[in-house]
């Protein structure tokens, strides 16, 4: 088991990226409450509820001088635990909600500017194992506050 914090919280009500900081998200079995999501080919539903990053992903491109920041890429939580803990069948918990990782967010050319030269693909599980969001389950609907721990286990 691991533990961590939340680093911060995004979601839009007016869709797109990037997604402001908010203070708290009201997590259901299809995503956000309130969340505007204009592609819903490629993104929310109940395997995509939600979208979450380690901020030590976010660390790491920004040392390589991408100008990437919680939010700019559409993630709703960004996590401070190690980037490797996260991967496909990882629950994630929190005081009131359950999640479970499902698959790597594929990178589009709408978080372009989040990178130098528009290099999106720096976000490609693909191409960088565990370099990436991850899209989740809700396994336990409820609300998400700033600050709170998150647990996450590999043995569920």
């Amino acid at each position: 088991m691991v533990s961590g914090s939340i680093a911060g919280l995004f979601a839009t009500t007016k869709g797109g990226v990037p997604k402001p900081r908010v203070e708290f998200l009201e997590v259901t079995t299809l995503g956000i409450r309130n969340e505007v999501i204009r592609d819903t080919k490629h993104h929310g539903g109940s395997e995509k509820a939600v979208c979450l990053i380690s901020s030590e992903t976010i660390e790491y491109l920004q040392s390589l001088g991408h100008p990437i920041s919680g939010g700019s890429t559409g993630e709703n939580l960004l996590l401070t635990v190690p980037q490797e803990s996260l991967y496909p069948g990882v629950q994630v918990s929190f005081e009131n909600v359950q999640l479970e990782i499902t698959m790597a967010a594929s990178p589009c050319k709408t978080i372009q500017d989040s990178f130098t030269s528009g290099d999106f693909n720096q976000l490609s599980d693909k191409k960088y194992p565990g370099q990436t969001r991850w899209y989740a389950r809700v396994l336990v609907e409820g609300t998400i506050h700033e600050g709170e721990q998150v647990t996450i286990n590999s043995d569920a």
